[in-house]
């Protein structure tokens, strides 16, 4: 009676078959939503909000309307900054996201429910 051995991976086999599994574990559920500084102010009906640096969305309340001036005494006009998350993005512009982070986090991803709950 001849005796067979089980069939075995190579290493590297299933090195990429656990670092896909791991890959789509990461991004499936993720805790903190794609997010993107925008200028609310810059809609614009063909390619969505501009997007501007974070530092324009890392204050308390955000930038407010009106006009400041510079250092070199020019006047510039502020910012309305806010986070724009889970948007389609193109170059400098977002579109088709919220500005709601509990509203992206509750449309999930593979394997999220959309309650939250686990």
């Amino acid at each position: 009676m001849e005796r067979k051995d089980p069939r075995r991976l190579r290493s590297s086999t299933v090195i990429l078959g656990g670092m896909g599994a791991l890959a789509a574990a990461l991004t499936s559920c993720g805790s903190e939503p794609d997010k993107r500084c925008v200028d609310r102010d810059s809609y614009d009906l063909s390619r969505g909000y501009r997007i501007v640096d974070s530092s324009a969305c890392n204050g308390s309340s955000g930038s407010t309307g009106g006009k400041k001036k510079s250092s070199r005494g020019t006047t510039t006009k502020r910012v309305d900054g806010d986070w724009y998350y889970d948007a389609d993005v193109d170059g400098r512009w977002a579109d088709y996201g919220t500005f709601s982070k509990s509203q992206a986090a509750d449309r999930g991803g593979f394997g999220c429910s959309g309650s939250g709950g686990g």
